[in-house]
């Protein structure tokens, strides 16, 4: 598959650059991806190896991921199967402080003397690095945990679900869509089982088994006699689960307005793809948007992406002291505005929390990849600043002696650094529907589902589109609405939230191939919330005239 087929199914900007760097690994049947993989025990005597040798080369500190990475993707257009990808990636990591400096190394040679040789390697880099090392590396302490497990609670292992199952989901979806009035579609299916064994000198040997899936969709409408199209993408999201997110359980349905189907836990695949036919078909012949000022109904699939942007990326403790800016650009919301304790990052409803717990979400693990149990904390509280996030070597840059948890690295052969965890809004604590809150709008409109965006390099100023768009008029939906992109700045948008759904409405966005450093690495991370109002904002005419 071309790079350039990659990308169309991302929807994260940057983070559609990585996703070839998943395919790293080798190429393997279905069948292989069910071999059940080395042994926790074996796991445990061969990390001890890089411990013990670590150690007996002064490293004051250790760890090792062996890492079994096992992915398979399936894709689709309109009636034909365009690819089926199942590969395997497995090695060992290796991490060391020695004279208050890191090294790491990493080799597929998972054999006492391959992990021996890459200690010493890991070692040798850090004792090179120490003659310019200026400020010793400073770890948070953290509990032994001992031999522990942890697994993504799945029903439905996607590597044991028939392929040909998969495509024929695949293929019902292009089929639905087409016979809807599409006029091409492209679908397809990620999933990713992450097998990882972390062992530390600090005493914990964690074996955590990551289960992930995205299924998703573009379908596209023409209209042939005005040389105009219109897309619209699936308004699944991508999910830390099993393959029962494919069940479309009616009870995890939600009805939106306008006779949308929105979807929570449980996913209908053909359902959506009817839906998005009969809407890229309604936008060829929807209004164009007049600019101005307008209060946004944000549904929560378009929502997470703003959340993503304005406020994951730049809360992330290396992007705000610019050590990292890479993909994202480095943050506005510097240690200074933290340390007033009153800066007003949203208005008093706003409560943004960074967790790494959340069942079915992306980011969802026992411990991170320093061994770090995994916890829930604020970003933001009742509008202002609270904390960041980060991670064991950071966290007494902000005066504080625990880490967040959220240090990640996509596969044995990179170092694990700082990653995004789930970053979400909190619901609103009365009952409040989407019903209820378009009633409130006199003049406004809805908007479903991710689009284009831009954001600068400090993560401030804005512009985001959106998949499917609806006129508020007087507290009703008077009909479909195009060329629709709205700007602002993150405060100032953030600031302007003026209203809440209830936790019935709640539901995860996300992103599974988020971009981060140099070399590149990609992470999965969910941004939950629920329908959210953001009063008088700019909303711009994004319509092309030839």
């Amino acid at each position: 598959m071309k790079r350039r087929d990659f990308v169309k199914y991302a929807g994260l900007g940057s983070g559609a650059l990585m996703m070839p760097s998943l395919l790293m690994g080798n190429n393997i049947s279905a069948e292989a991806l069910l071999n059940p993989g080395m042994d926790v025990a074996i796991k445990k005597s061969l990390a001890d190896i890089a411990l013990n040798t670590a150690k007996t080369l002064g490293a004051s500190y250790a760890d090792a991921r062996i890492g079994r990475y096992l992915n398979q993707y399936v894709f689709t257009r309109e009636d034909k199967v365009q690819n089926v990808v199942n590969t395997e990636s497995f090695g060992i990591g290796i991490r060391v402080i020695t004279n208050g400096t890191w090294g790491f190394a990493s080799t597929n040679n998972v054999t006492e003397k391959g992990i021996k040789k890459a200690t010493e390697q890991a070692v040798a880099i850090a004792k090179a690095n120490s003659k310019i090392q200026k400020v010793p590396v400073k770890l948070a302490p953290v509990k032994s945990y001992g031999e522990v497990t942890w697994k993504t609670p799945i029903k439905k292992d996607f590597k044991k679900v028939p392929i040909s199952e998969k495509v024929d989901l695949l293929l019902s979806a292009n089929a639905a869509a087409m016979k809807n009035g599409a006029n091409f579609v492209n679908s397809g299916l990620f999933m990713v089982n992450e097998q990882k064994y972390f062992a530390s000198t600090d005493g914990s040997y964690i074996d955590q088994d990551v289960h992930r899936i995205w299924p998703t969709f573009t379908v596209t409408a023409i209209d042939r006699a005005n040389n105009k199209f219109k897309s619209r993408q699936a308004m699944s999201a991508p999910m830390g689960m099993g393959y029962e997110y494919m069940d479309g359980l009616d009870s995890e349905k939600l009805d939106g307005p306008a006779g949308m189907k929105l979807y929570r836990g449980s996913y209908d695949m053909v359902e959506d793809a009817i839906m998005a036919a009969k809407q890229a078909k309604e936008r060829l012949s929807a209004k164009s948007v007049e600019a101005g000022k307008y209060d946004l109904v944000l549904e929560p699939n378009h929502l997470g992406l703003t959340i993503h942007e304005s406020v994951g990326h730049p809360l992330e403790l290396d992007r705000v002291l610019g050590y990292e800016a890479n993909y994202a650009g480095t943050s506005f919301a510097t240690l200074d505005k933290w340390k007033t304790k009153n800066f007003k990052y949203g208005s008093d409803i706003v409560n943004l929390v960074a967790d790494k717990t959340q069942v079915g979400s992306l980011g969802a693990v026992g411990y991170d990849d320093e061994g770090v149990k995994t916890k829930q904390w604020d970003l933001v509280r009742n509008g202002v600043l609270t904390n960041y996030q980060a991670i064991r070597d950071q966290v007494h840059m902000i005066d504080q002696n625990e880490s967040h948890g959220c240090c990640y690295s996509q596969s044995w052969n990179d170092v694990q650094f700082q990653r995004m965890p789930n970053v979400s809004l909190e619901p609103g604590k009365e009952k409040y529907n989407v019903n209820d809150m378009i009633k409130d709008v006199e003049k406004g409109i809805y908007i479903a589902g991710r689009g284009s965006y831009s954001i600068d390099q400090q993560r401030y100023n804005f512009q985001f589109g959106g998949t499917a768009f609806y006129e508020i008029k007087n507290g009703a939906i008077v009909g479909m609405l195009d060329d629709v992109a709205y700007q602002s700045n993150t405060q100032e948008f953030w600031n302007s939230c003026a209203k809440i759904c209830d936790k019935d409405d709640y539901r995860l966005f996300g992103s599974f191939f988020d971009g981060k450093g140099q070399p590149s690495q990609i992470s999965a991370v969910s941004h939950g919330s629920s329908t959210t109002r953001f009063n008088n904002v700019n909303v711009i005419n994004t319509g092309r005239t030839i």
